[in-house]
């Protein structure tokens, strides 16, 4: 009788989720069925909508109702709190499984070639979402003495880290953010927030639900300078042919034009200001120079030589993700992804890697929103599909599930569960019912293992 095929998945963000759900709905499940073992190394499933998305946004955090349905079914089980390479390697991947996922995203800030990008005081975007999401591999304290911020960037990052450094730790209080987040934020001293652009309005990347969400807070008062407001040939088919971009626009378009209000912090959006160098002074932060720059007809922007300082202490760069580099792995050091054809992991040579495969951010890089994942996770499968159905996968050695956990159990590696993440999940709403909130994230390491009975 011939046994069910045998997956793992490294990496249980959507990306990965995903590829189950697609694994899952396919021919092979009803006959002769799938089999799937996702390994996270984090003690928590979810990526980064665990730790990535703003607390502040449980509509985007609503996902995770979809992604439990995936994890629910009984032919997936995850391994939490291990790690590739460290705790399980490619090699012994394949001992166990016909075919390996990987689908470990961006967890790192993408490098911005910047004089003064090292002083104390500027920041990676990525690091202070990590630390406001309660990750437990980051410090605990995040400083915020600076009343004048600086973030660099127009995509939904920079005001996720715009929103909450405007933001009072009362006002986020509700959500799930942890003591020390609450902490931290309670002190932060940043009253003025700053968002540069170095192009216009209809190329900024921000979604106009997202946008508009500035907005409806009562502490932030969102200022476009009317001088920004501009397009040339190439920003006007872009607005034709892109109703996200015409939305924006409009938005920023209405903020220019209204009177500044009272609200006590400032949040002014920067277009056509291209960051040159980042000032210091005794090794820390004390202004931004930036230079103004013209659209040259295509939507593309040239520099006109006009330089201006601005006042601030602290700068956050939010410029883009960066994936780390998974060992075994041919890797493209430009992109930060894995090379591949249809999710088929490419060689040097041009030669698939046998029965190894990417998907998501890994695979194309940290761009486009959560559900452009799925059509990625939709290809990966069909192409995997159609190696197993073609005779072109390789045959692990001990394909039988009980041959993973002897593993972990031999390197006593100690592994969460999909049944311990509804211990954690329990427990984490249990700190937060008191408060009258849906949770409260738990932040160690050691106590996210105990409460998911690792």
């Amino acid at each position: 009788m011939p046994r069910p095929l045998r997956v793992a998945i490294v990496g249980a963000g959507p990306a990965g989720i995903y590829a189950a759900d697609a694994l899952l709905k396919s021919e092979v499940a009803a006959d002769p069925g799938v089999s799937i073992d996702l390994f996270e190394r984090m003690p928590a499933p979810f990526g980064l909508i665990r730790y990535g998305v703003a607390p502040d946004h449980p509509r985007i955090k609503g996902i995770i109702t979809a992604l439990h349905q995936v994890l629910d079914k009984p032919q997936i089980r995850l391994f939490g709190n291990v790690d590739y390479p460290t705790d399980i390697s490619l090699d012994d991947l394949r001992d166990f499984y016909d075919a390996v996922i990987f689908s470990t995203g961006a967890m790192a800030d993408r490098e911005l070639p910047l004089p003064g990008i090292d002083l104390d005081g500027s920041y990676g975007a990525a690091d202070f979402v990590s630390w406001y999401d309660g990750h437990p591999d980051v410090p605990r304290t995040w400083p915020l003495e600076a009343e004048k911020v600086a973030v660099l960037g127009v995509g939904n990052v920079a005001l996720d880290v715009a929103r909450v450094l405007a933001k009072t730790a009362d006002e986020l209080l509700p959500t799930e953010i942890p003591p020390n987040v609450y902490d931290g934020l309670k002190a932060n001293k940043a009253v003025e927030i700053h968002v540069f652009g170095r192009r216009g309005p209809a190329q900024a990347k921000f979604s106009p639900m997202e946008l508009r969400e500035l907005d409806h807070s009562p502490n932030i008062e969102v200022i476009v300078d009317p001088e920004d407001i501009d397009y040339d040939e190439g920003s006007i088919e872009t607005r034709r042919g892109n109703k996200q971009a015409d939305m924006v626009a409009k938005t920023l378009e209405n903020w220019a034009i209204r009177d500044v209000g009272d609200r006590p912090h400032k949040l002014f959006l920067h277009f056509f200001e291209s960051p040159a160098e980042i000032l210091g002074e005794d090794g820390k932060v004390v202004g931004l120079r930036t230079e103004r720059t013209a659209l040259d007809g295509t939507g593309n922007v040239k520099g006109t030589g006009e330089f201006k300082d601005w006042d601030v202490t602290a700068v956050y760069r939010a410029v883009g993700y960066l994936s780390e580099k998974l060992p075994k792995l041919p890797w493209d050091v430009d992109s930060g992804t894995v090379p591949d054809e249809g999710g088929r992991v490419i060689e040097d040579g041009g030669s698939h890697l046998q029965s190894t495969y990417v998907t998501g951010w890994i695979r194309r890089g940290p761009i486009g929103l959560i559900g452009h994942t799925k059509g990625d996770a939709n290809e990966t499968v069909a192409n995997l599909l159609d190696d197993h159905a073609n005779g072109r996968l390789h045959t692990p050695a001990s394909p039988e599930p009980e041959a993973v956990d002897a593993f972990l159990a031999e390197r006593e590696i100690r592994f969460t569960t999909w049944e311990g993440w509804y211990k954690l999940d329990a427990a984490e709403r249990a700190l937060g019912e008191p408060q009258g909130r849906e949770r409260v994230k738990i932040v160690e390491r050691e106590d996210m293992l105990r409460e998911s009975g690792a």
